[in-house]
């Protein structure tokens, strides 16, 4: 089957005074394409994802969709009406539909019978049970739920998710997203990767997330010196592409340079009279200068820098407690860090992640429990937050007002300018001003004037906001070899991942879960253990249910049977017999639910597969407990 065309690029390029962005690239995208952009901070990805969305324009070239497409954009700073409330925000549309939705919820919160009574015949003739119930389950999966809220009084990370459940709830054909798992939580991250793999939707995006990447994308596009390369798979396949592409190149420039040498050495020894054939292999000479002159970008950053000595004692936290307004953000934590720890911290939003690290830096005194840090504990503290640099100051003045010189340890010592070049910012850019950076070089700069301090301890809050895919793996070996102390908050879990071998997590009320692993191996048990729960109550319904059924015999084969049993059930069997039975209860009666909401036709297509899913979860597990119910009824 032919693919259907919906977006082509052709020969777009884009400068911003002198720096050159991207120059005279073409792709093109078809329908159910899920495609993500990579590059390097600083090269365009954000103002290609403008070009394309008609919010900036191009030099030279087109952008063409194709008609009658319901096009979704989010920006990495999603343009909002500051006096609205967030569900006047989220809902904003002159469609008729999505203004009987945002009465119909209004209705629902102020438990207005009136109201919802005369809005449910309205529902019903514009069929919007089912598009109400999906933007009911994004508002949910993103945290939206204070509907009267002002989008003036929400938080940076509020904002994005406003702006994501926007597009989503508007159920777009093409979808345009700049970072969209920045300020979203591990879950939150999770659910929109299951949400957009099951989507028709068609999908360019910006993301870090290489977890994300792998599992949404079938095609990466990247931006490299200027040009552009497509790899038609996922990010694994990417990297291994990428490496075979770098290496080709690494090659032909070589043999370049080597040619190079030789027209070099001729063109000094080279008489003064010029001959048509000799002013050919000039004009030749200087095209391979051109081309020796292009450089493999593809630096790692050697941070081995020598931090300042940790004693025996470095943080020792003994049963900490902090509530704020009746609510418990810490309850009880005990924990001495060791040398070397590296902590990844993950739980929701709100569940007392930032008072962590507020309790173990000084900003907030814990209500009860104490905190001793050793002397020889030096912080350094990056903020999601992050600092305003002065737009108009040079890159290398404010590396230099922290220091002129670095000790990287082991007799290295760096000048600012060196340092910077290990942080990916050549020499022309340094003496650029901080207004000329992308929000990611100015991430990256800042992360510099935290490191640049020679910290024995480390807390990164939400590092890979912002930063590109290279800075972070550049990152990740650095804090793989960093001695010191580190704690990271982070809903990156490839990252996580990557340096971190203890988990802290923040489970909500206060509870916080130390496991000894990464996330990834954290979360497998927590699944196994869910699993195991599940199969214990499953084997318990069954057993319920078939003991159900016994009851219900009372034929005198029967009775004579039972009198000939071997044995009688011991008291747990007993109880585990009875559990069974209200457990197969139970579930009976919800596959009779999901069985009518599946037939009444009023489901979302992502509401189908996850009741289909659950259905079939449900079938197996009433199987398991009936057998067990069976054997103990055979006893």
């Amino acid at each position: 089957m032919a693919q259907v065309s919906y977006l082509q690029v052709e020969n777009l390029s884009k400068r911003f005074g002198e720096n050159l962005l991207f120059e005279n690239i073409s792709f093109g995208i078809a329908r159910g394409d899920k495609t993500a952009l990579i590059a390097k901070n600083g090269v365009g990805k954000s103002t290609l994802l403008k070009i394309i969305a008609s919010r900036d324009s191009a030099q030279e070239g087109s952008v063409i969709f194709r008609n009658d497409l319901k096009i979704g954009y989010l920006e990495q700073e999603p343009e909002l009406d500051p006096e609205n409330r967030l569900i006047e925000e989220i809902f904003r549309s002159d469609s008729k539909l999505l203004k009987t939705i945002e009465r119909y919820e209004l209705a629902l919160k102020n438990n207005d019978e009136k109201e919802i009574e005369a809005l449910i015949p309205v529902m019903d003739e514009i069929n919007g049970w089912g598009f109400e119930a999906t933007a009911k389950q994004i508002l949910s999966k993103l945290n939206l739920n204070d509907f009267d809220k002002k989008i003036s009084e929400l938080s940076g990370g509020q904002r994005k998710r406003v702006g994501l459940a926007k597009v989503l709830i508007n159920e777009p054909d093409f979808l345009l997203l700049d970072e969209p798992t920045n300020h979203l939580d591990t879950e939150m991250t999770e659910w929109l990767e299951n949400y957009l793999s099951s989507s028709k939707a068609t999908l360019l995006m910006v993301t870090h997330d290489r977890y994300f990447l792998d599992r949404v994308c079938n095609r990466i596009l990247e931006i490299d010196n200027n040009e552009l390369f497509s790899y038609d798979g996922n990010y694994s396949y990417y990297l291994e592409k990428r490496e075979e592409r770098m290496a080709a190149k690494s090659g032909a420039l070589d043999k370049a340079r080597n040619l190079f040498r030789t027209e070099q050495e001729w063109m000094r020894r080279m008489p003064q009279a010029r001959s048509h054939k000799a002013q050919y292999r000039i004009d030749n000479f200087h095209k391979l200068q051109e081309t020796v002159s292009q450089t493999i970008d593809n630096r790692k950053l050697d941070l081995d820098i020598q931090g300042h000595r940790l004693g025996k004692k470095i943080l020792e936290l003994e049963n900490v407690s902090f509530t704020w307004e009746g609510e418990y953000y810490l309850k009880d934590f005990t924990y001495k860090f060791a040398k070397g720890d590296k902590v990844g911290i993950v739980g929701k939003n709100g569940a007392g992640k930032s008072t962590f690290l507020n309790i173990i830096t000084g900003a907030l005194a814990p209500e009860t429990g104490s905190v001793e840090v050793g002397e020889t504990v030096v912080f350094g503290y990056y903020r999601q937050e992050g600092i305003t640099f002065n737009p108009q100051e040079r890159v290398i003045d404010i590396v230099k007002k922290l220091a002129e010189r670095i000790d990287m340890g082991n007799g290295r010592v760096l000048s600012a300018s060196q340092f910077l070049e290990y942080f990916l910012f050549p020499t022309k850019q340094q003496y650029s001003l901080v207004e000329k950076l992308s929000g990611g070089e100015r991430r990256r700069l800042y992360l510099l004037t935290v490191l640049i301090k020679n910290p024995n301890f480390l807390i990164l809050d939400e590092p890979t906001n912002d930063l590109d895919i290279i800075t972070l793996n550049v990152l990740e070996e650095y804090l793989k070899l960093f001695r010191g102390c580190l704690i990271v908050v982070s809903h990156d879990r490839y990252f996580t991942d990557k340096v971190c071998d203890r988990v802290f997590a923040f489970e909500g009320e206060g509870s916080v879960r130390d496991f000894p692993g990464n996330y990834t191996q954290y979360r497998n048990y927590i699944e196994e253990q869910e699993e195991l729960k599940a199969a214990q109550a499953a084997e318990a319904a069954r057993i319920a249910a078939k003991r159900g059924e016994q009851k219900q015999e009372t034929s005198p084969q029967n009775d004579e049977r039972n009198s000939n049993r071997k044995r009688k059930l011991s008291y747990s069997e007993k109880r585990e017999m009875e559990q069974l039975e209200k457990d197969m209860e139970q579930l009976n009666t919800e596959k009779a639910d999901i069985e009518a909401r599946l037939s009444s036709g009023s489901e979302s297509a992502e509401s189908i597969v996850e009741l289909s899913g659950r259905y079939s979860a449900l079938k197996e597990i009433l199987d398991e407990k009936e057998m067990r119910w069976l054997e103990l009824s055979e006893i």
